[in-house]
């Protein structure tokens, strides 16, 4: 993945986070989840379509909804968005072929990496 994605969310459309890999975590992740949500839901309302993008302060915020997902990086407002968008299609490209069919799966597998990784590791041989 490029230096230029600082954090990374997936979300359900409701803003239920499923994962988040967040370096700076002033900002509370299910707030973070609900406000995308609310704001996705605002934009269609409008009749506007989806919501793509948006920035706050320094940062851009790139969105890719896919199959009842959204995916959410963001970048720093100078990042090229072309390539942004890239790597968030490559992020959910390879997160819906690792996880096809449900999101439970994916929930009960990286629930248990991080509960006990060692674990997983070991069994795995």
């Amino acid at each position: 993945m490029s230096k230029r994605i600082q954090d990374i969310w997936i979300l359900q459309n409701n803003g239920k986070i499923l994962f988040n890999r967040v370096f700076d975590e002033k900002l509370n992740t299910n707030l973070f989840g609900n406000l995308v949500s609310a704001m996705d839901s605002f934009a269609k309302e409008l009749k506007e379509g989806d919501l793509s993008n948006f920035e706050l302060s320094d940062k851009r915020f790139t969105i890719k909804k896919e199959k009842e997902l959204l995916f959410i990086v963001n970048t720093s407002k100078k990042a090229d968005d072309k390539k942004a968008k890239k790597d968030l299609e490559r992020i959910s490209e390879k997160f819906l072929q690792s996880y096809p069919k449900k999101i439970a799966n994916f929930e009960k597998e990286i629930g248990e990496l991080l509960e006990n990784p060692m674990k997983t590791f070991w069994n795995g041989f």
